[in-house]
């Protein structure tokens, strides 16, 4: 039985599982976490629902506050080598 898959396609393979997994993850992170979706039913009967504290849990989740402590900055140690003084 011969190769059934050129090798010149496992870096497009792997691009296509990397970025499918990320839209999965996106997916189930906003069918279960989003206050907006509402699959529960006793949720989908009221027009509006008052979820201000879950709102809140949702948009300030654990990444973005240690973003918030860190310096905006995405190479450091590239950026504090070209702006030394010598």
């Amino acid at each position: 039985m011969g190769r059934w898959m050129r090798p010149e396609v496992y870096p497009l393979l792997a691009a296509m599982t990397f970025v499918t997994s990320l839209c999965t993850f996106q997916l189930v992170r906003n069918v279960l976490q989003n206050p907006d979706v509402r699959v529960n039913k006793a949720h989908r009967k009221m027009a509006v629902l008052d979820n201000r504290e879950e709102g809140m849990k949702y948009a300030e989740h654990g990444f973005r506050k240690f973003l918030r402590t860190r310096p905006p900055e995405i190479m450091p140690t590239i950026n504090h080598f070209f702006s030394q003084d010598n």
